[in-house]
């Protein structure tokens, strides 16, 4: 099958071939032909899937048909990286046609918005806390809304914009096509889902497995050796771009400032950083300034980047979904890529359910001469004020004193 074959309107079909699509992936081959019959959708896709084509095309389609300058599509997004994604996405695909979009979200100037939305555009990306306050403020008119878009609504969920998302609900038509786009289906997101959409379509797309074009390695070392291991890596693997991911915001700017001392093009991404430098940040690891980006899995969500060669877990997630997002930032668009994962003691636990998800045993590397630290599980310690209860965080506890896999030591 070829785009083509989807009877999009000719100057949306030049727009595909200028951005050099060839083949739809199989989440946009699924969902585009129900879409443009005016179908609810639930998408499930992990990440590099092609899910924003596959809601972009249909919606470009019925609106070139539609004209007109009122708002008729709100797409709303987690975070500001990923609305400017999207927006610009929307962009490329619109090249030649009479739709126009705009982004809206908080950390900038609301004039600017407000400006672009009385020029006129028929699409509205948004993240919801700005858009609630162009509401508040009625500088923003969705009463001729015809589609509503949730993507990574899961993400949402996660960052407690469900009441936000609501309350928005409440301002658009009840007779409206409805999407929903997730890579997890917690029982929230279910229930939200029922509210949301209408009879809807669902597709799944091995949303909770990791694409077979990504390789799998594992290094056990203690926590404190995982900087030292990781400029090691850095020096003798070739990782033309790499991102890597940290569990806080604090240690990803920590770190990102560790590389660079030691002499690494490397940036951070998370959430003390202003939208300038946010927006610094990620067009230089686009451009190649930086070929290192340290992110926390928030701020990575709106991080699209081909080419990136690894991602490496510098602290392991705490469930598969977590471990399949990170991974799939690499091995896209045919391209294979390598995840490499830090692992102490207490992570075995996880290490085993990303395993049985990927229905074999992660690759054990070592690095020859290189100290990796104690990796023995210790008790956590004891501190003024606390309970003292034993970490049972992640499956660790106090009975175990060696971290140990399916198979024996790891």
């Amino acid at each position: 099958m070829n785009f083509q074959d989807f009877g999009l309107h000719q100057t949306i079909t030049a727009a595909i071939d200028k951005c050099g699509y060839t083949i739809p992936t199989p989440i946009q081959e699924q969902a585009i032909p129900h879409l443009m019959q005016g179908r609810d959708l639930l998408g499930l896709a992990q990440t590099g899937t092609g899910k924003t084509a596959a809601f972009v095309l249909p919606t470009l389609q019925r609106l070139q048909q539609s004209g007109g300058k009122k708002i008729k599509t709100l797409i709303l997004s987690p975070t500001r990286e990923l609305a400017e994604q999207i927006h610009e996405n929307i962009q490329q695909l619109a090249i030649g046609t009479s739709v126009r979009s705009c982004t809206i979200y908080g950390g900038v100037s609301k004039l600017p918005q407000i400006r672009n939305i009385q020029k006129g555009v028929e699409i509205v990306v948004a993240c919801p806390g700005r858009l609630l306050d162009h509401i508040q403020s009625r500088t923003i008119d969705l009463s001729g809304l015809e589609i509503l878009i949730l993507d990574e609504a899961d993400q949402m969920l996660d960052q407690g914009f469900l009441p936000d998302i609501r309350r928005i609900l409440k301002q658009v038509p009840a007779k409206r096509q409805s999407m929903v786009f997730s890579a997890t289906m917690p029982g929230e997101i279910r229930r939200f889902v029922q509210d949301i959409l209408s009879n809807p379509v669902k597709i799944q797309i091995n949303f909770e497995k990791p694409t077979e074009m990504v390789s799998h390695a594992l290094f056990q070392v203690a926590q404190s050796r995982k900087t030292a291991l990781l400029t090691n890596i850095l020096k003798k693997k070739e990782m033309q771009t790499t991102l890597v991911f940290t569990r806080t915001k604090h240690k990803a700017k920590k770190l990102a400032v560790q590389l660079q001392k030691k002499g690494f093009k490397a940036t951070s991404l998370q959430g003390n950083l202003s939208q300038n430098q946010r927006k610094n940040a990620m067009e230089g690891f686009r451009s190649g300034k930086f070929n290192i980006m340290v992110a926390t899995d928030i701020a990575a969500r709106g991080i699209d980047v081909s080419g990136i060669s690894h991602v490496v877990n510098y602290d392991m997630p705490d469930t598969v979904e977590a471990y399949t997002h990170r991974t799939g930032r690499t091995g896209r668009a045919l391209k294979t890529g390598e995840a490499v994962t830090f692992a102490t003691a207490e992570d075995g636990k996880i290490i085993q359910v990303v395993e049985r998800t990927l229905g074999r045993k992660i690759r054990r590397e070592t690095v020859e001469d290189f100290d990796f630290g104690d990796l023995t599980l210790t008790a956590p310690s004891k501190k003024r004020g606390s309970n003292n209860r034993p970490n049972t965080r992640r499956g660790s506890s106090a009975r175990k004193n060696k971290w140990k896999s399916k198979g024996g030591r790891a």
